[in-house]
């Protein structure tokens, strides 16, 4: 018997939580029993009441806001604890349209893909400014090249994953899941793919964007602690070899005056050429270093998802 758990993480969602719901389909081709899962993230509002009265399966509490990874990391363990084989991630604002959610998950039906991410038409939403257009296509691109994927929408919190998946899925961000699920599941080789899906009229703004230029600021630093995490050595590399090239080439400069018999001795030059490849030298060690401890934390992650197996399994 296939299960499908859909989980809705909720902070004060008491206005739009009821139309999410309504929305939810309790009957899905090719899955034989479909649940609904809410976790609450330490609303202040009638978010329980709501849900309870909307026929919600299973509710978890955070008794204080913990923030949306967080809740999202809540929901999938506790959807993995109610036996679920595929469970899909919507909001609470009732963005996207719950009728995709069969189109959705057809590729984990048809063994195709382990994650499915719903990719909105980005240049057809109308609240959508051209500026968020732009950088929507630019971040996803971003995120395309740091993990090997092909998803166009990396920013769609609208998502199914398998019971294969989600045993492997960490999530180390606070701030937000979508860039690191799409990161990681490229880095540990989880097939991934998308489908387009369909939006809703926005019924409220969005509280994890709060300004662009903040979310462009935490969406840099996710990508970049992700990229570091599972690809050090390449990412000391890159950075080491650019002081080590500015001291060699400040070097060969040296070095030219030097055996021109110039008059002045230039010791500054000589000076920051020897600091810059020490910088750059450092960077490549830090890289070795680094690259042992992923090592070491891949077979940890391997550790927990046996782990994990054997306990929702029992």
């Amino acid at each position: 018997m296939t299960k499908l758990i859909i989980q809705i993480p909720c902070y004060n969602e008491e206005a739009t939580l009821g139309a999410t719901l309504a929305d939810l389909p309790r009957e899905v081709p090719g899955v034989d029993q479909v649940e609904w899962l809410i976790i609450d993230d330490g609303s202040r509002d009638r978010t329980i009441e709501v849900a309870k009265a909307s026929g919600v399966d299973h509710i978890i509490r955070h008794p204080k806001n913990q923030g949306l990874a967080k809740a999202f990391m809540s929901g999938l363990r506790a959807s993995l604890a109610a036996d679920a084989d595929i469970i899909v991630n919507t909001d609470a604002d009732n963005q996207y349209c719950a009728a995709d959610i069969p189109s959705l998950i057809e590729p984990i039906l048809l063994k195709q893909a382990d994650i499915v991410v719903g990719a909105r038409p980005i240049s057809r939403i109308p609240h959508f400014s051209p500026l968020k257009k732009t950088l929507q296509r630019l971040g996803s691109y971003v995120v395309r090249l740091a993990s090997n994927t092909n998803i166009p929408d990396a920013p769609s919190g609208f998502r199914a994953f398998s019971q294969q998946a989600t045993l492997q899925i960490n999530v180390f961000d606070n701030y937000t899941y979508t860039l690191e699920t799409i990161i990681q599941a490229g880095q540990k080789g989880i097939a991934i793919t998308s489908v387009p899906v369909r939006i809703n009229e926005d019924l409220r703004p969005s509280r994890l964007v709060k300004s662009t230029p903040g979310y462009i600021w935490r969406s840099m630093i996710t990508i970049l602690r992700i990229f570091m995490l599972y690809n050090p050595l390449r990412f000391f590399l890159i950075t080491g070899s650019i002081p080590f090239s500015m001291g060699f080439l400040l070097g060969v400069r040296w070095l030219i005056f030097f055996f021109m018999g110039a008059e002045r001795t230039r010791i500054p030059s000589l000076i920051l050429t020897a600091i810059l490849i020490l910088i750059g030298f450092q960077l490549w060690m830090f890289g070795l270093v680094a690259d042992l401890m992923a090592a070491n934390r891949q077979l940890m992650e391997d550790i927990q998802s046996h782990l994990r197996k054997q306990t929702y399994k029992s």
